[in-house]
C-alpha cells in the first residue's frame, strides 16, 4: 500500500548533513564517523520522502549497528538524532526479549510500544492546537456552575421593558463574574464537578514477561465497552477549570485522524535503539541458559526485515523504520550474529573510546555539559561554583584512572565522580556561609585524592 505524506514539513528541510554532525555536536563530543553515518541516514529519509510515491516504496532504510564500550554516546546520538527529526524514539535492551515459548517479551511488543509513544507525541500536538479553545469553553462551564444561565437564552420579541433590563442585568453579572475569574479573585471558592471515572474491569496479575501487553489490550477494549463510573468532586476553581480544560480539549480533537497520523510517523520516520546487541550474538552449541539467543535474532529478523505489526490502534508496517543497534563486543562480534540478520544492518560504525581531552570537552562543550548542570542546580541556593581549568582537568584524570583501574564506564564515570566531589557543597548549600567555592585542582585532589589511591575503596565508591 502506497502511503502519502501527510505530516507536517519535516525539521530536516533545511538541514544538511554536515549541518547535521553540527547540531549533533552540541550535545555529544567526539564520534565524527558515527555522526556522519547517522546523519546520511536521516538526510536519505528526507531525500526518499522527496520521490515518487512508487519509487518511494523500494527504498528501505539502511539501518545501523555502532560497535564501541560503554558510556561513549552511541544511545545520546541515536536520542538526539530522533528529536532532530521530531521522531518516534525508543530504546530499548535486546537482551529483554526471548524466543516465542520462552518466558519474557515478544519482540512485537516494541513496535506496539514505538506506536503508543508516536500516538502520544501527536496527540499533544493536536491538544496544544485546541488548548485556548478548550480553556475558553472551561471557563464557560464554570462561570454556569457559578451563576446558571437562566432558562431562555434571549428575551422574547414581545417582552416589556422591565423584563428585558432584567435579561441584560443576568448578562452584566456574568460579564462582571468572569473578569473577577480572570483576575483571580474566585480562586478560593469551590465548585462541585461530576468526574468520570475509566472502568478497568480487568485485571491480570501475572508475573510472566509479556502479560502486560494482554492485559492493557483488554482493557482498553472492555474499558469501552464497561460505562464509566462517575463521582461528584468539591474542589477549588483553578483545579476545577484544568479538569474542565482537559475535558473539553478531548472532545475537540479527533481521535482517528491522530491514529491515522501517528501511525503515519511511526512507519515513515520511526527509530528504534538495540541497544546491548551483542548480548544475543552467537551460535548454541547446545542446552543451557542462552539457549534463546539464536532464537531471539530470528524473531527480531522479520520485524526489521520488514513485517506488519497488529497494534491496538491498526496494523503498522516496519519496513521503513530506521534500526541503530549498538553493543559493546567485548566477547562477540557482529559476525557472530545470524547472517540473514547481518544482512538488514550494512553499515557498521566503531565509536572510539574516550581519552582525557575528550573528557575534559564533555564536562564543558555541551550544551547539557556536567559542570554547567551543577552550577545551575546550586545556584538555586545562592552558591556559585567556579570550575577552574585545572581543575576540571584534575577531575578528568581521575576518570580516566579510575576507568583503567576498575571497569571502563566512559562518560559515565564523570557522574558518579562529580557527585562525590560535590557531596559536601550539595548538602551543606543553605548552611555556606562563604558562597563561592572554586573547584581547582588541590580542592579535587582534596576530596577525591584518598579514595582514587585505595583501590578497593574506589571500586565500591567511584
Amino acid at each position: 500500500m502506497d502511503h502519502e505524506t501527510t505530516q507536517t514539513p519535516s525539521r530536516l528541510d533545511g538541514l544538511t548533513p554536515r549541518q547535521i554532525v553540527d547540531e549533533l555536536d552540541r550535545y555529544v563530543i567526539g564520534q565524527r564517523d558515527a555522526k556522519r553515518m547517522v546523519a546520511i541516514a536521516l538526510r536519505n529519509r528526507w531525500r526518499r520522502q522527496q520521490l515518487s510515491p512508487e519509487l518511494r516504496e523500494e527504498i528501505y532504510p539502511k539501518n545501523i549497528i555502532m560497535i564501541g564500550p560503554t558510556g561513549v554516546g552511541k544511545t545520546e546520538i541515536s536520542r538526539r538524532l530522533a528529536k532532530l527529526d521530531d521522531a518516534p524514539f525508543i530504546k530499548i535492551e535486546a537482551s529483554k526479549f526471548t524466543e516465542v515459548g520462552y518466558v519474557g517479551r515478544d519482540v512485537e511488543s516494541l513496535i506496539r510500544d514505538l506506536t503508543e509513544l508516536s500516538v502520544n507525541m501527536v496527540k499533544t500536538r493536536y491538544l496544544e492546537q485546541v488548548e485556548k479553545k478548550a480553556e475558553d469553553l472551561a471557563e464557560d462551564r464554570i462561570l454556569d456552575l457559578l451563576l446558571p444561565p437562566t432558562s431562555s437564552p434571549a428575551p422574547p420579541k414581545d417582552s416589556t421593558q422591565d423584563q428585558s433590563s432584567k435579561y441584560d442585568t443576568a448578562d452584566d453579572t456574568r460579564q462582571k463574574l468572569r473578569k473577577q475569574l480572570r483576575e483571580g479573585k474566585l480562586d478560593n471558592r469551590h465548585v462541585e464537578l461530576e468526574v468520570k471515572e475509566r472502568g478497568l474491569p480487568v485485571g491480570i496479575i501475572s508475573n510472566v514477561g509479556g502479560m502486560e501487553d494482554l492485559e492493557n489490550n483488554l482493557r482498553d477494549m472492555l474499558g469501552g465497552l464497561m460505562p464509566g463510573k462517575s463521582k461528584n468532586r468539591r474542589m477549588k476553581v483553578p483545579e476545577a477549570q484544568k479538569v474542565l480544560a482537559q475535558e473539553e480539549a478531548q472532545k475537540l480533537i479527533d481521535m482517528d485522524e491522530v491514529t491515522k497520523e501517528a501511525i503515519e510517523k511511526t512507519e515513515q520516520s520511526g527509530i528504534v535503539f538495540l541497544d546491548e546487541i551483542d548480548k544475543i550474538a552467537g551460535r548454541e552449541k547446545g542446552t543451557g541458559p542462552d539457549i534463546s539467543r539464536e532464537g531471539v535474532q530470528r524473531d527480531l529478523l522479520p520485524i526489521v526485515e520488514g513485517s506488519t505489526v497488529n497494534t491496538k490502534y491498526g496494523p503498522v508496517r516496519t519496513d521503513h523504520i530506521l534500526f541503530v543497534a549498538a553493543g559493546a563486543f567485548h566477547v562477540s562480534k557482529p559476525a557472530d550474529l545470524i547472517p540473514e540478520l547481518q544482512g538488514r544492518f550494512p553499515i557498521r560504525v566503531e565509536l572510539e573510546a574516550l581519552t582525557q581531552e575528550d573528557l575534559i570537552r564533555i564536562l564543558t562543550e555541551p550544551k547539557n555539559a556536567l559542570v554547567k548542570q551543577y552550577q545551575a542546580l546550586l545556584e538555586t541556593e545562592g552558591v556559585t561554583l567556579d570550575f577552574t581549568h585545572d581543575g576540571i582537568q584534575e577531575i578528568a584524570a581521575t576518570a580516566v584512572e579510575v576507568n583503567d583501574r576498575t571497569e571502563n564506564i566512559g562518560a559515565r564515570r564523570l557522574f558518579t565522580i562529580v557527585e562525590r566531589l560535590l557531596e559536601d557543597v550539595s548538602f551543606e548549600a543553605q548552611e555556606l556561609t562563604n558562597k563561592k567555592v572554586v573547584v581547582d585542582a588541590p580542592y579535587v585532589k582534596k576530596h577525591l585524592g584518598g579514595i582514587v589511591k585505595d583501590q578497593d575503596l574506589s571500586r565500591f565508591i567511584l
